[in-house]
């Protein structure tokens, strides 16, 4: 095909392979960088961009340029290379979301936060651990989740760094923050009330791989956790267990972004009794103090929802 070739001469396919052949040279391009690139005219870049980014072939950022989507990283990782944590990950994630129409989140146990991909509600992106987002472990739902299977060592570092008061709610007093890892371990299942900002909590589950390691943590934010357990809770076990499966069953999976790997001699297996824990039934599995003070929150997700927690977890099972 000589240079003076018209784009109006080219078929379809050769327009759409052009496009993807711009990202050989970039993560991310704007609509007009790939134009230019491609020698498309902008509309026709336009339209057949949109097209591949309604399959996720392509992925619209915050920003409003286009990245590689989730399913041609996969056909290009299927090759070879171990498909990474964050690739599995996003799928559940994408799932879970659409679901509950909700934000959710995945997190891994670094060395004093919890590093974390987040899908938020609506038609945005799964972000990435490239990003770098962090939280601190103690005040989030998804970082008791992963303390709660992590060894005694591990927790005693945190506690003894002193835990940090971001609301009249954080948990900050050793005590108190050991019974509610006990609770979680017992339950499987995490909940934050306010204690990282005062109109945000989140319930969240463990995901273990190989060994029973604790590897990461699936949230959920939610505006009641009392309210929204019996619809949020069987969605979000369902996709801990999915994610959960695929890690035990892919031993070489590998990790991107910090934190991904276990902390060394750090995990605890999901069936052990962490010392000084409560004995199974003395809290009852999963339970939420209906009767805390709150502050004032948005319309809770549980009015949004359009199916019961049944309902929504068999969305997130594929059924």
């Amino acid at each position: 095909m000589t240079d003076d070739v018209t784009a109006a001469g080219r078929t379809v396919i050769s327009k759409a392979a052009v496009i993807l052949m711009t990202y050989l040279n970039g993560d991310v391009h704007t609509l007009t960088e790939i134009a230019t690139a491609t020698g498309l005219p902008l509309s026709t870049a336009h339209r057949l961009v949109r097209e591949l980014a309604a399959w996720k072939i392509l992925e619209r950022t915050d920003d409003g340029d286009y990245c590689v989507g989730l399913p041609l990283r996969l056909i290009g990782g299927a090759a070879g290379a171990t498909t990474s944590l964050e690739e599995r990950a996003c799928l559940v994630l994408q799932d879970l979301s659409q679901a509950l129409d909700a934000d959710v989140r995945l997190g891994v146990l670094g060395d004093r936060d919890v590093t974390y991909i987040e899908k938020a509600r609506g038609r945005r992106p799964v972000t990435t651990f490239a990003q770098h987002a962090t939280v601190p472990a103690h005040a989030t739902a998804m970082g008791k989740a992963l303390l709660a299977f992590s060894a005694p060592a591990l927790v005693d570092m945190f506690l003894g760094r002193g835990l940090t008061a971001y609301t009249p709610f954080t948990l900050t007093a050793p005590d108190r923050f050991r019974r509610a890892l006990a609770m979680a371990r017992l339950s499987r299942l995490a909940v934050a009330r306010w204690e990282l900002e005062p109109d945000r909590s989140a319930l969240a589950v463990p995901v273990f791989g190989p060994g029973g390691r604790v590897a990461a943590a699936i949230e959920v934010r939610v505006d009641d956790p009392a309210a929204e357990l019996p619809t949020v809770r069987p969605a979000l076990v369902i996709a801990g267990r999915s994610l959960t499966r695929e890690l035990s069953a892919n031993p070489d999976l590998t990790g991107r972004g910090p934190g991904l790997r276990p902390h060394p001699g750090a995990a605890m297996h999901p069936g052990a009794v962490h010392p000084g824990g409560v004995h199974p039934g003395a809290v009852h599995p999963g339970a939420v103090h209906p009767t805390a003070a709150r502050p004032g929150v948005r319309q809770g997700t549980v009015q949004k929802l359009r199916h019961t927690g049944t309902a929504a977890a068999r969305k997130v099972n594929g059924q």
